[in-house]
């Protein structure tokens, strides 16, 4: 690559239209500039790798397949323990309101594919 990461996410940040100047960004390039190549190449697979899984989850859900929906569940539940970890590390009312939010749309998909499974089954006996 020519120049820095950071340079080049600044370039970005102006061609998209934002101000690099917003302290949120400058934060993010802060910590963008201090990774290491080995630091970035995992960040692009745990990028690849959850990529992969909205591609199965969208496919799954195009073709209105079971599996589809499993995935969404199971993509929506991963971050329940992101969220766990956050409320541990920096505690505060929001972050709990989002986790009982989430818990709430996971335990609803695991309701409505069980019973919706149920209804199936029982239309066809």
């Amino acid at each position: 690559m020519h120049g820095s990461l950071s340079e080049q996410l600044e370039r970005g940040l102006i061609a998209l239209r934002l101000d690099p100047g917003n302290r949120h960004l400058e934060v993010f390039l802060a910590r963008v500039s201090n990774l290491n190549a080995g630091e970035i190449k995992k960040l692009g697979i745990v990028g690849l790798i959850y990529a992969g899984l909205f591609l199965l989850e969208g496919t799954g859900l195009w073709l209105q397949r079971r599996w589809g929906e499993w995935v969404t569940v199971v993509i929506t539940g991963m971050l329940i323990p992101v969220e766990v970890y956050e409320i541990d590390k920096h505690p505060s009312a929001a972050k709990v309101g989002v986790l009982l939010l989430n818990a709430a749309v996971v335990a609803y998909l695991i309701y409505r594919i069980r019973h919706e499974d149920a209804s199936h089954t029982a239309k066809k006996s």
